[in-house]
């Protein structure tokens, strides 16, 4: 790490020091994920690791409810102001995502009470949706402070260490044949051990006190400032979720459990590989102003994550067998064939992720909605066809039409932007 900070240019030594922190927390947690994944599927089984993974699915479609007041608004308001209005404007942050978290806990809660879902999901979810109350109004509050200054080291050595800890109670847990609906519970309590971490190191920075305070002109700005990206991200999540909400719906919790261990390396293997084509991205398209140089990049970074895409989908669909048997055991080996076409997902994902940094680059913000409006509309109407039909298959062709749908959008947007 010390060679980074060799660069003549301070604030690039500390984008690149900041970078490799990024991508070994990205690795630890996609490593402690397929562990816990493993350990899981092994000791539930399909039928009940299939629960396990619906009510996971059901809090991804819901917290995205709390991303009200994104780092795209949050960030640069902070770097604009003065540091003597940090603590008005985290607090006035942390109000409105907390008051938003403490609603959609409450309905989640109401939910499962009224009978909405299965009694083991709901057993699961209600500890799992706890999670609400830490993650936005804590750890994204702080987090957002942290990418003002360039500086997510603290963040991501905590989040790391609860990951690691949070394997070696899963492992624990398991050892003592603990219920499957305690498991969610151990997912609030590292939510709420990275908070804590994290306002500690805050209070540390500032004299041992927090400081924050309410501003009402503060509060209306973020109320109402974002809330396309923010609809346009919970059109997002809803998509990428929509497999299996509506798999669920079709087949029973063994076959979804079956399906969602597959698509669950599936969708690791997809952020790893984004991860490391995202990573020098920026600095080939936020920062270029040239419109002939940034269709040039774009060109590269495509081919790049084509070929990078193309070539682990290839190498993960020739070992699919061994990978699945040694991950999640001999009770999951058909899922396996759903791997070997989960995999090639990964290349229309790629390929629209690195479009996708036009829109941001130009704050394209309702082009952004209409993309994930018209992918999750494109993908509820092949599933409705295709589920019933195919199973899980069906749901990989309602993923793919969605991508292919939301990367048309972005070669339209890019030729329209970049004409000249």
């Amino acid at each position: 790490m010390k060679v980074l900070t060799r660069s003549g240019n301070p604030d690039v030594a500390r984008a690149l020091a900041n970078i490799v922190w990024l991508g070994l927390e990205r690795l630890t947690q996609i490593a402690v994920a397929i562990v816990i994944s493993g350990l899981l599927a092994r000791y539930l089984g399909p039928d009940a690791f299939g629960k396990w993974q619906y009510a996971n699915t059901l809090l991804l479609v819901i917290a995205p409810i709390t991303w009200v007041c994104g780092a795209e608004i949050l960030v640069p308001t902070i770097v604009d102001k003065p540091p003597a209005e940090t603590g008005a404007v985290l607090g006035s942050a942390f109000v409105l995502r907390m008051g938003v978290s403490i609603v959609a806990l409450l309905l989640t809660w109401a939910w499962i009470a009224a009978g909405g879902a299965d009694p083991l999901v709901g057993a699961m979810l209600t500890g799992l949706a706890v999670t609400l109350l830490f993650r936005e109004p804590f750890i994204g509050v702080i987090n957002a402070w942290l990418q003002s200054m360039t500086y997510s080291k603290p963040q991501l050595i905590a989040s790391m260490t609860t990951a690691i800890v949070k394997a070696a109670l899963v492992y624990a847990l398991v050892r003592m044949a603990e219920g499957a609906a305690t498991f969610g519970w151990l997912w609030a309590l590292e939510a709420a051990a990275i908070a804590g971490a994290l306002v500690f190191y805050y209070m540390r920075r500032h004299g041992g006190t927090l400081g924050w305070r309410f501003d009402r002109a503060l509060f209306r700005h973020f109320a109402s400032a974002g809330t396309v990206f923010w609809i346009g991200l919970i059109c997002m999540y809803l998509f990428l979720k929509l497999d299996r909400l509506m798999l669920a719906h079709q087949v029973s919790f063994a076959e979804l459990g079956l399906y969602s261990a597959a698509q669950q390396l599936n969708e690791n293997w997809i952020a790893l590989a984004l991860m490391l084509s995202q990573t020098i991205a920026p600095a080939f398209v936020y920062g270029v102003t040239e419109t002939a140089r940034l269709k040039r990049n774009l060109l590269r970074l495509f081919a790049m994550t084509a070929v990078l895409m193309i070539a682990g989908a290839a190498v993960l669909d020739a070992l699919a067998g061994f990978i699945i048997a040694r991950v999640f055991g001999p009770n999951y080996a058909s899922a396996a064939d759903i791997f070997r076409w989960a995999v090639w997902l990964s290349v229309p994902a790629g390929i629209e992720a690195i479009g996708n940094l036009v829109l941001l680059k130009y704050q394209a913000k309702y082009v952004l909605l209409a993309k994930w409006l018209l992918a999750l509309a494109v993908a509820f109407a092949v599933n409705a066809y295709a589920i019933p039909r195919f199973n899980g298959y069906g749901a990989l062709i309602g993923l793919a039409a969605g991508y292919v749908a939301a990367a048309s959008v972005n070669f339209y947007y890019i030729r329209f932007r970049l004409r000249a």
